[in-house]
């Protein structure tokens, strides 16, 4: 039962070994590009922003964790949508034109894709290198991930730009550089956000699952292909 697990989990460490500089690599870049294309972005389409903050209560939550007052429930509730820093752009007619905030939920989704995504590209590479006539799968490979790599950051799965006073608590990045949408336009795209978000995950999880797999055959073979 285990095993197939453990072929895989040694597949991937065995391409991480290998490649460590080219994981951290690929993994900061998407990290890094999660967090500032959105707003790099929608400050083109839209409107530059003028403010970025961080929020100024979050000295306070170690306090509030362990505070006993607070149910659980509540507290597992609050932390997810706790929002940690935000860029935005004031409206020339008052109020907020866009706002684009990183809360706690999404920080930790984008460290995990910046994982997934970076043992991916890590064992493509490795599998290349290993099988060099398998240089066309890997080439689809790496075409099918950085197509993955964009939806993720540009705003088919980005679930992180709120816009205030919109209607619409939590949309895709695409979503909010077109001015204009009614209410019910926005809520289908946080749908479709969430949908593909769950969709790209699962796609890059079963890749790195499908490329673990046989990376680990040779190790678990004892030096056999």
């Amino acid at each position: 039962m285990w095993q197939p697990l453990i072929r895989v989990l040694c597949g991937v460490a065995r391409a991480l070994r290998s490649r460590p500089g080219g994981f951290t690599a690929v993994a900061a870049s998407f990290f890094a590009l999660s967090v500032l294309l959105p707003p790099a972005l929608l400050s083109l389409v839209r409107k530059p922003f003028d403010y970025f903050a961080f929020n100024a209560w979050l000295p306070e939550l170690p306090h509030y964790l362990l505070q006993s007052d607070a149910p659980l429930r509540r507290k597992l509730e609050f932390i997810p949508n706790l929002a940690i820093f935000w860029f935005s752009a004031d409206s020339p007619y008052g109020g907020v034109d866009w706002g684009f905030a990183v809360t706690v939920g999404d920080l930790l989704r984008f460290l995990c894709l910046s994982v997934l995504f970076g043992a991916y590209f890590t064992l493509l590479v490795f599998q290349r290198d290993r099988a060099p006539g398998q240089g066309a799968i890997a080439k689809f490979g790496r075409g099918g991930g950085v197509s993955g790599a964009l939806a993720s950051v540009l705003g088919i799965s980005t679930g992180g730009c709120t816009v205030m006073g919109c209607g619409a608590p939590v949309i895709p990045v695409v979503g909010l550089a077109f001015s204009g949408l009614s209410s019910g336009a926005l809520v289908l795209l946080a749908q479709l956000s969430r949908v593909a978000t769950a969709v790209v995950f699962v796609a890059v999880t079963a890749g790195v699952a499908y490329l673990g797999w046989q990376a680990g055959r040779r190790q678990l073979n004892g030096g056999r292909t």
